[in-house]
């Protein structure tokens, strides 16, 4: 059972539904008990709210069915709590591009939404607002580990994922919950990371996977699964290898537990992706959007160092 100080952390910390808004919940029928839980709690606040219920989709990034997608230019606030994630499709932008507030849950479970959900929304805010500013004025990050990730990104005109993190109410505001990452997609990338905690579909992982980048694109993967993750990325074609994200994490609930909706949001890691960045204003337009996390990373910024083995050094 959801906890009903999560639910309400959700519409009164991060959306602030309003009584004379519209709701909709898009949930899969994986996700369906979830999805109702927030339907339910909606109807206490609007009576405007619907939940609508889909079949999983394929994989992350992957569109929800067309009448569902036209649906969601209809309400003022969303709630997207699918296995497979809806945040990086042309039904969300099109959706928050026409003012609606959404927040995305993929992959999210009873244990995950009653353990960080209900956090301090204007810490987090203050935080996120304080590392956006800092990545925002920078030319290039860092990030290295002693497993061997060496990595540099410049930062480019990339649109930052982030900003006044959790505190989806403005117009057009999205992204995860549970919240807590800044992130952008770079305009070059150079090195190579070694994911170490998790990557979707795979759980925590045994043994590190190596990703190895030129000119923003993985060329090679070295590890024990590593052919599992290249036959996901030839289903979609070439353009799935191109690095889509570099992002940290800022929840102070959030652990390793091999849930990448989680995972991704811890503080001491970061996470890189491949595949799908029009989010992030990019031109990657593929159904796909694999996120592999990194423990206890050092990041530079423009040369100065702002975290040493996944502690912040400020912040």
């Amino acid at each position: 059972m959801i906890d009903e100080h999560a639910i309400k952390a959700v519409f009164i910390g991060a959306l602030n539904l309003k009584p004379d808004e519209s709701c909709l919940i898009v949930a899969d029928t994986i996700k369906e008990p979830i999805g109702r839980a927030f339907y339910e709690h909606a109807l206490t606040i609007t009576p405007d709210a619907k939940l609508i219920v889909i079949d999983p989709t394929g994989e992350h990034a992957s569109e929800p069915p067309e009448e569902v997608a036209e649906e969601m230019l209809k309400y003022d606030v969303e709630l997207l709590i699918t296995e497979h994630s809806l945040t990086h499709t042309k039904a969300r932008r099109e959706a928050t591009g026409k003012g609606a507030r959404i927040a995305t849950m993929p992959s999210i479970t009873e244990d995950i939404a009653n353990r960080c959900l209900d956090i301090d929304y204007d810490d987090l805010r203050e935080r996120s607002n304080k590392l956006y500013d800092l990545l925002n004025a920078a030319a290039e990050v860092r990030v290295t580990t002693e497993l061997g990730t060496d990595i540099t990104f410049h930062i480019g005109k990339s649109h930052f994922f982030g900003k006044d993190g959790g505190s989806f109410d403005k117009p057009g505001a999205y992204g995860n919950l549970p919240e807590g990452e800044v992130s952008f997609a770079p305009s070059k990338c150079e090195g190579i990371y070694v994911v170490d905690a998790s990557f979707p579909g795979m759980g925590l992982l045994d043994k590190p996977i190596a990703f190895h980048v030129e000119n923003g694109t993985v060329y090679e993967i070295a590890g024990i699964r590593s052919d599992e993750i290249k036959r996901r990325l030839d289903d979609v074609g070439p353009n799935a290898y191109k690095v889509a994200e570099l992002g940290i994490g800022l929840n102070p609930k959030a652990k390793v537990i091999g849930n990448i909706l989680e995972d991704e949001k811890v503080i001491g890691t970061v996470h890189i992706a491949v595949g799908n960045n029009l989010s992030y204003g990019g031109d990657n337009d593929v159904p796909l959007h694999l996120d592999g996390v990194i423990r206890d990373p050092n990041i530079y910024v423009d040369g100065r160092i702002i975290m040493e083995q996944g502690k912040f050094l400020q912040l």
